[in-house]
């Protein structure tokens, strides 16, 4: 009878656990559940209990067992919603106290639902321990040694890694990986296929299906000193037609096109051409986002937000939440694509805009660049427009000049266009310094293609505000670059809105492009003298093959870098001048953290690259403005060892339900197939540490680390 009133005790924190939503967005929003419904369940809930007693004098006790556990079950199944304001009054405990915060979490903490509203059953672990004397290990630059790389992993997970590295080591079953994939489904059925990729390639590439079970992944890297970028990595899986169709519709304007000897005319790298409509094409390390309506971008934006919130660390100014939340304890990073908020032909056009800016200076002052690099004044304008006389356009022009006294820094004011309240038409002009004629440096925006475009700033800074209440770095990614021009410009605007007191907004240069150490100077240029905090990731690149092809076909110039040894000149080049003004910063006694670098890539002499440049230049893991980033599931013998001896190393942790991020495995394979000497040395340390370890009879040896993230 005791174990029985036990459960109906317990039946309440059971009801309100499962069907709570206890995230952050419920705290931004008006609770749905009214008093009444709430009120409604305590009452139910109370009348089981109170039942129990006065039945058990008439009922045997066979009887009356049956009888409890059927009004129990009845009372879970149709449950109402859990209302947590009401709650936390009902218990007396006050959100706004810390305290009563963390008793709050703790009575929340066991299972949830997801954003796709699937339940997860994991009941997250507490908040772990920091040790008192963390773990530092000494590092192997030669990144040889198997125990450092894989002493975070189980011998299961080894043998796991081994057999799929060997799978990508074949090319005909990595070219038709999405056919097999979707064979064996059909063959086996869905819970059977779902259970054979969680222990193969699912396993090792993803860290699991929602925010709430990858809990433990997170945690045991933490242990093991590596942070996390997370992204939920759910994509479409769209056929070749269909994706060239949304590709094709999204990227033209309503408006017809100018003639082509108009000066409003599209350049050829910003004009859609339906061979290169499918972005996917010779792309297999980036995920790509087909627009199809603005209720999509809309998802997509509530999808980024509670990917912050899985990374935020707890914080008394919003509702408490479950222990899961939070899981990376305020030192992980969210990825973002804007071309996930938003229409492509926007991007498109406002990345014209900015070549032809560049085009216009070019020719009125000569040289080469950005407006910025040219060091000019107004006063240097006012001269160029003196044969205009006194020309009422150009007075206006030049009063929505960006300046300060170093000069010019933008022609056009973009913090207005970031701030959602400027019309892109009347802002794109200039005058011609012939006529004096105010001329458009882009065709007529019609008025709902603005509203899509303002729809778009609005989910940007709606997430990267998100991000900096809850005090978590955010990563755009970079994209082709017939959209990168547009991304870099409302990037950096976004870190001049928001990078005021620390670095919250990463903008990411891919350095197989030529003009890749020209961008990141510019703009590191732009941080100084605007004074705000300069994130920047730099990768090598994931559009090499199809930016080549398109620009042969379309007839501009080839943007990509001639070959491997000249991207990774670049690469260097880059990240050295990104160390030099860290350097600058520290010896002029200023914040050194002005300026954060992610060394993303998986090469390893990059890596120890930066190393040795840190070294020579004085930058120490401690002072955090430098990290170092690989994906999940690739290159552990470069991100653990960094992890354990003290520098700052993250994973890329993909998520999302097995079906779901088919097409996300399927592009790890091919990227895999693609570097084979890689594989090879990954294959190699993996067998010497199997190979150690039975010897050593450590077969069933339990990762368990003592490692701080720095």
């Amino acid at each position: 009878m005791a174990f029985l009133r036990s459960v109906c005790a317990q039946r309440t924190n059971l009801v309100y656990s499962c069907s709570g939503s206890g995230s952050l967005s419920a705290g931004r929003r008006q609770y749905q559940s009214g008093p009444n419904k709430s009120a409604a369940a305590a009452v139910a809930s109370s009348n089981v209990c109170q039942t129990s007693n006065d039945e058990e004098s008439s009922y045997s006790p066979k009887q009356h067992q049956q009888s409890l556990r059927k009004r129990v079950f009845q009372q879970v199944l149709f449950a109402p919603a859990f209302n947590q304001q009401q709650y936390y009054q009902q218990r007396g405990i006050h959100t706004n106290d810390t305290k009563s915060q963390v008793t709050a979490t703790q009575s929340l903490g066991s299972d949830a639902k997801s954003s796709s509203g699937y339940t997860s059953s994991y009941r997250p672990p507490p908040r772990p321990k920091i040790p008192e004397n963390p773990q530092r290990d000494p590092l192997d630059v030669s990144f040889n040694d198997p125990n450092a790389a894989f002493k975070s992993k189980t011998t299961w997970e080894l043998v796991r890694a081994y057999l799929v590295y060997i799978i990508c080591s074949s090319e005909k079953l990595v070219e038709h990986n999405m056919k097999i994939m979707k064979f064996t489904k059909a063959i086996l059925g869905e819970k059977l296929f779902t259970m054979l990729m969680k222990s193969s390639f699912y396993g090792h590439f993803v860290a699991g299906e929602d925010r709430y079970k990858i809990v433990p992944t997170l945690e045991r890297l933490r242990s093991f000193g590596v942070k996390p970028i997370l992204d939920y990595s759910v994509e479409e899986d769209l056929s070749q037609e269909e994706a060239e169709k949304r590709e094709v519709e999204s990227s033209v304007s309503s408006m017809a096109p100018a003639p082509a000897g108009d000066e409003e005319a599209t350049l050829p790298q910003y004009k859609i051409d339906k061979t290169f409509a499918d972005r996917r094409f010779k792309v297999n390390s980036a995920r790509t986002y087909f627009y199809l309506n603005e209720a999509t971008c809309e998802r997509n934006m509530e999808t980024f937000i509670k990917c912050l919130e899985a990374v935020s660390v707890d914080d008394k100014k919003y509702f408490p939440r479950r222990t899961s939340e939070g899981a990376t304890f305020g030192t992980g990073i969210t990825a973002i694509k804007l071309t996930a908020l938003g229409r492509p032909q926007l991007l498109l056009q406002l990345s014209e805009v900015i070549m032809r800016t560049r085009k216009y200076m070019e020719d009125m002052v000569g040289g080469q660049g950005n407006v910025l690099t040219h060091h000019k004044t107004i006063k240097d304008l006012e001269k160029y427009y003196e044969s205009l006389g006194d020309n009422k356009n150009v007075k206006e022009f030049l009063k929505n000049v960006t300046s300060d006294k170093e000069g010019i820094l933008h022609l056009f004011p973009w913090s207005g266009i970031v701030d959602e309240n400027s019309q892109l038409s009347d802002t794109f002009r200039v005058p011609d310094p012939k006529t004096g004629q105010m001329r458009r440096l882009t065709s007529q925006i019609p008025h709902k293609e603005e509203e899509m475009f303002r729809n778009m700033i609005r989910r940007l800074n709606t997430i990267v505000k998100t991000a900096a209440e809850l005090d978590v770095r955010i990563m755009i990614d970079a994209e082709q670059t017939y959209f990168q021009p547009a991304i870099s410009r409302i990037t950096l605007e976004m870190m001049r809105k928001y990078n005021k007191d620390k670095a919250i907004v990463f903008n990411t240069y891919q350095c197989y492009l030529r003009q890749a150490f020209s961008e990141v100077n510019t703009d590191l240029e732009q941080a100084k003298r605007q004074n705000f905090y300069f994130g920047a990731k730099l990768v090598r690149g994931a559009y090499m093959e199809q930016e080549r092809a398109r620009a042969e076909a379309l007839g501009y110039p080839d943007p990509v870098n001639p070959d491997f040894d000249a991207t990774t000149e670049m690469y260097h080049k880059t990240l050295t001048e990104c160390l030099r003004r860290i350097k600058i910063l520290k010896d002029n006694g200023e914040d050194a953290k002005k300026i954060g670098i992610m060394v993303a890539s998986h090469n390893e002499d990059t890596v120890r690259y930066a190393i040795q440049k840190m070294k020579e230049i004085g930058i120490s893991p401690e002072d955090k403005v430098i990290c170092f980033g690989q994906l999940l599931g690739m290159c552990d013998y470069i991100t653990f060892p960094l992890g354990q001896a003290g520098y700052s190393a993250y994973k890329y942790i993909p998520y999302g339900p097995v079906q779901e991020v088919l097409p996300y495995l399927s592009r790890r394979a091919q990227e895999n197939k693609g570097v084979l000497k890689k594989i090879q040395k990954e294959k190699r340390l993996l067998l010497a540490e199997i190979a150690r370890r039975l010897v050593r009879g450590q077969l069933f040896y339990k990762p368990k680390g003592n490692y701080v993230p720095i």
